[in-house]
């Protein structure tokens, strides 16, 4: 059961902040620690940062994976293409024309037509193949095409219904996006600068990079996450396996980066060169056993990523900060503030 909590109104940021007049990295940062609370701003990260300690970011990009399809009957059906499977397929979402959330009246057969004039047929429920009802579906092209090739010709970012408008794929970057594949960015790392990076490292700070392709996320039905595509490189794994064992922390920059590595995690706690895709969904049953500490964004009320964050952190820390974000108006969302976990 994840905490209980409601978002007070205009709690949720509509818009970047280089849109609302801040800079990146000057948006809220609440930081967590079993002493306390303290507020404070993104920029100020490497203040509560020690030399040794490693910072693990998600260097995947965010594909413009929304594309407009018709239905046989010409009416318009919004598509967010979550990602490509290994037989070429891909897993869609089909959207409600009002944003509302996904079309659950979806079925097998049904045929869209894509911009371009390419055919999208639902083939089976994904994951499930029998279920009743499904969010996500897997489906196939007509011709076959590869997503990452199809969708920056005719795609736009994902958004939902609490933005107050569109906005071009580079607000949707971090700034150390080098591999596209993610169907919505992976927003933790999205108030990290140049500037600030350099400062991490010269204070003593290690980064390094795994990627994880995020698939479409479940605002509206708070599904847990399925499978998706990840790597964690042979340094990358020898940094945390000499980190850790020098006393230092391993700092996740968002779950996606939590889900990766812990992926490779034996169950001692020692990260292996790792890759393919991973079902893993941490919770109560299944607590951390790499991450130390967690930089990520504020999640929605019954969000399944709630139950992450307490894998790494514990509940008890999870809803101070959450009773303490809500007290001080911080923002929600990919565009919102940030917390700090150091349990």
């Amino acid at each position: 059961m994840t905490i209980d909590f409601s978002l007070p109104p205009d709690s949720e940021a509509g818009s970047p902040p280089e849109r609302r007049g801040l800079r990146r990295d000057g948006v809220r940062l609440l930081v967590a620690r079993p002493d306390g609370i303290e507020h404070r701003h993104f920029r100020d990260l490497p203040s509560f940062l020690a030399p040794g300690d490693l910072v693990v970011v998600n260097t995947s990009a965010t594909l413009p994976a929304a594309v407009d399809a018709h239905r046989a009957d010409g009416s318009l059906a919004p598509v967010h293409v979550s990602t490509p499977l290994d037989d070429g397929s891909w897993v869609v979402e089909i959207r409600l024309l009002d944003s509302s959330g996904p079309d659950l009246t979806a079925a097998p057969g049904d045929v869209l037509t894509l911009p371009g004039g390419v055919r999208l047929t639902l083939r089976n429920p994904y994951p499930e193949p029998k279920a009743q009802i499904s969010r996500l579906w897997r489906a196939a092209t007509d011709p076959a095409l590869a997503a990452a090739d199809y969708l920056p010709r005719h795609g736009r970012p994902i958004g939902y219904g609490y933005l107050a408008g569109r906005y071009p794929l580079g607000d949707y970057q971090t700034v150390y996006a080098t591999e596209p594949g993610s169907a919505e960015m992976a927003s933790a790392g999205r108030p990290f600068t140049e500037p600030l990076l350099v400062r991490l490292m010269a204070r003593g700070v290690i980064v390094a990079p795994i990627v994880l392709h995020a698939g479409v996320s479940s605002p509206e039905l708070h599904e847990p996450p399925t499978r998706e595509r990840f790597s964690v490189p042979e340094s990358t794994a020898r940094l945390v396996n000499l980190v850790r064992a020098a006393g230092g922390r391993i700092v996740a920059v968002g779950t996606t980066a939590v889900r990766a590595l812990e992926s490779a995690a034996e169950p001692d706690g020692t990260v292996r060169a790792a890759g393919g895709w991973t079902g893993l969904v941490l919770g109560p049953q299944r607590p951390a056993r790499v991450v130390s500490g967690l930089v990520t964004g504020l999640h929605a009320p019954e969000a399944s990523h709630l139950l992450l964050l307490e894998a790494v952190a514990g509940r008890g820390l999870v809803e101070a900060a959450y009773d303490a974000a809500v007290d001080r108006r911080y923002l929600w969302h990919e565009f919102g503030d940030s917390t700090l976990f150091l349990p």
